[in-house]
């Protein structure tokens, strides 16, 4: 994943946050409880929201780990010296199949039994 979308999701993060921490000032300036609080449906939205963020950012650093350790185990691979083939085995030939005689000597016997009648 680019750059620009990790920074996007970090930008969104951020937003989150700070929309809940004023929602947070909010409810505790009003006097609600703690309880109440955390059962709020904006709170919970935002809490889920800034959640969600975290686990995309733990996937685009996974990915982006990931293509590193690809990145260094190509470079490996190209600096790595090739292995020249010693000798280049021959096929041996194959021997034509006894059957496709047959199947001419079969073809005579056919004309042979026509001629007869």
């Amino acid at each position: 994943m680019g750059l620009k979308q990790k920074q996007a999701q970090i930008g969104q993060k951020e937003s989150f946050e700070r929309k809940l921490k004023n929602r947070l000032a909010l409810l505790s300036e009003e006097g609600i409880e703690s309880g109440k609080i955390d059962k709020d449906p904006l709170v919970k939205k935002l809490r889920a929201n800034v959640a969600a963020m975290n686990n995309r950012l733990k996937a685009i650093d996974a990915s982006e780990k990931k293509n590193e350790e690809l990145a260094k185990m190509k470079l490996e691979k190209a600096a790595a010296p090739r292995k020249e083939p010693e000798e280049i085995k021959e096929k041996k030939v194959k021997e034509p199949p006894v059957k496709a005689k047959a199947k001419d000597n079969d073809k005579d016997k056919d004309k042979d039994k026509k001629k007869k009648k």
